[in-house]
């Protein structure tokens, strides 16, 4: 593969605005490594990104706030804009400099390297989400050369810790600097606003829309251990923890929770209904989702909760029956389901096994409000004739720790794609990247938004 940096980049022709600088500010993001494994007692990686964010901004004129977020290295930078109302709720536009750990050995380019080529950025965190973070920071700077006084205030956040639930970052922040914070009423950040490419009504050919998270599942995460007697690998057991532990995992690998059909969900397959004249019948939602391509599995994973098992450990020799076993289980549950959603894992798992419980809420909004009426003007100024659609992200973000300040939370990252490229599949996985153009169209986006919001 040739590669080049992207200020070397043939074959793109001038964009005007902050859609000028946005590659390159993303790849420069991509080469700082900000790897978070997910140990807090380990320094974090996010400082050299945050100083980095924080030159760019002060070249302008901003007087950014760098803040360590209970750990050494947890990088995080926050600056204002003021607004022509200061009266108006203040709008938030955050995103996370921390990217999840990148095997170089089974990537096309090094993970790290911000290469472009073939018309993609690529790298990890290209896509989660030094892309957006490096639309806003484009944006933040051109609204500031500028000296734009957008319609209310505009706080710009570059976080720690996100990939790891955001407790040594925007949870911090939020507990112990919420000054920065101050009149915030409203956030966009991830995970939304990339299109999908549908097929049309007839022979009206295909349809773009854009998704617009409004809500997003619970994080939950549960640390199991069963215990039994140590002892020689060539006597008789009956109480081997690893098999009464590998047991309670199988039934619950085998266990389907209850499908459950939210507004954000029933809004989003009525929107794919309406689009596409293919009807949509809401006593078997599965059967829409079937018909959803490569989407099936973002939309797939928002009809029940899920708990897939990630880590597991026992014994330490060959010949010796271990005394403990423990495994890890990631569990994600819908809005209002996480009572029932820990009854029914205790439930399954069965009496011995122990349970150790971290979690962290749902939180969902409205699909309505001058906030989406924005949204749709800014896209509809730069895709006439595309739609949003609402939608439930079956992960998690920093909404999370935000929502504890009362913040409504949107998740929109504006990228227009190409159809045949399975986007959702690039989040955390090899040869993560972002077509070049996409960058541009999202920023100017930003732009148009944050100008009008």
């Amino acid at each position: 593969m040739t590669a080049s940096r992207p200020d070397l980049a043939a074959g793109f022709g001038p964009v005007p605005g902050p859609a000028a600088e946005v590659v390159t500010l993303a790849s420069e993001l991509i080469a700082i490594d900000t790897t978070n494994l997910g140990d807090p007692d380990t320094p974090g990686t996010e400082q050299a990104a945050a100083e980095y964010v924080a030159a760019k901004l002060t070249d302008v004129g901003y007087e950014p706030t760098y803040v360590e977020s209970g750990a050494r290295g947890r990088g995080n930078v926050v600056v204002r804009l003021p607004g022509a109302d200061p009266t108006r709720g203040a709008l938030l536009v955050h995103g996370h400099l921390d990217v999840v750990p990148a095997d170089a050995s089974e990537w096309t380019v090094h993970p790290f390297s911000g290469e472009v080529s073939g018309g993609y950025l690529w790298g990890r965190g290209a896509v989660d989400m030094k892309g957006m973070v490096a639309m806003t920071l484009a944006v933040a700077r051109g609204l500031r050369r500028e000296g734009v006084v957008p319609p209310r205030d505009l706080v710009f956040a570059f976080l720690a810790d996100e990939e790891a639930g955001g407790l040594l970052g925007a949870r911090w922040l939020v507990e112990h600097r919420p000054e920065l914070f101050e009149g915030v009423t409203e956030a966009i950040g991830e995970v939304g606003g990339f299109s999908v490419t549908l097929a049309g009504r007839g022979d009206s050919g295909p349809v773009r829309a854009y998704l617009v998270e409004v809500a997003e599942k619970g994080s939950m995460w549960l640390r199991l251990t069963a215990r039994g007697t140590a002892g020689h690998g060539a006597m008789v057991h009956d109480d081997n923890p690893i098999v009464t532990l590998a047991a309670a995992l199988a039934r619950l690998a085998e266990h389907r929770f209850p499908l459950v059909l939210t507004d954000p969900v029933r809004g989003f397959l009525e929107g794919v209904a309406e689009l596409t004249g293919v009807p949509f019948d809401p006593d078997d939602p599965q059967a829409a989702v079937d018909r959803l391509g490569n989407l099936s599995r973002l939309i797939g994973a928002s009809l029940r909760d899920t708990a897939n098992v990630t880590l597991f450990d026992a014994g330490y020799r060959s010949n010796v029956v271990p005394s403990v076993a423990r495994a890890t289980v990631d569990g994600r549950f819908l809005p209002g389901r996480e009572q029932a959603f820990v009854r029914e894992l205790v439930e399954v798992l069965g009496p011995r096994v122990e349970t150790v419980v971290r979690s962290l809420p749902a939180v969902s909004t409205g699909f309505d409000g001058a906030l989406i009426d924005a949204i749709a003007r800014a896209v509809d100024a730069e895709d006439p004739g595309a739609r949003l659609l609402p939608y439930l992200l079956p992960a998690g973000t920093d909404a999370k720790s935000f929502a504890r300040l009362g913040i409504r939370h949107v998740g929109f990252a504006p990228l227009r794609l190409p159809p045949e490229l399975d986007f959702t599949t690039l989040f955390h996985g090899v040869d993560e990247r972002v077509p070049v153009d996409a960058l541009e169209f999202g920023t100017r986006v930003l732009d148009r938004l944050l100008r009008d919001c």
